[in-house]
């Protein structure tokens, strides 16, 4: 029996996507001051940061393996194949926020080493 597929997914996805470029923003902590150039040296430090893709291989890795992984483990724990289809949307979504959170965090580390690499103590 088919059964069309609910749109509930949608708001998370688009709130995911909506926060996918936040780690281009991040604003490092500083010990010591601050020279004139500060400013310019953080915008084109946030500016690499937001040049990596939001979107790539790892991204579709880490969708697939999420909706697989909990496909295979609906089928495992409830004997049956009858929420598959739910299970394995749950987990791809789960799979889709686990890769945005991982390149926030690796734009933050963009900044963070641009912002070193431009002679600032760096401490957060």
């Amino acid at each position: 029996m088919f059964r069309p597929l609910k749109l509930g997914f949608l708001p998370v996805v688009f709130a995911l996507a909506a926060c996918a470029n936040s780690g281009a923003n991040y604003q490092p902590v500083i010990d010591g001051p601050v020279g004139p150039n500060y400013s310019t040296d953080l915008a084109q430090c946030r500016q690499l940061a937001a040049s990596q893709p939001t979107l790539d291989g790892s991204t579709a890795a880490s969708v697939g393996t999420g909706a697989a992984a909990a496909g295979v483990g609906s089928v495992i724990f409830n004997d049956n194949s009858d929420n598959l289809g739910r299970a394995a949307g749950v987990g791809a979504v789960a799979g889709l926020t686990a890769d945005l959170v991982q390149k926030n965090a690796d734009r933050e580390a963009i900044i963070k080493n641009c912002m070193r690499g431009r002679g600032y103590n760096v401490v957060g």
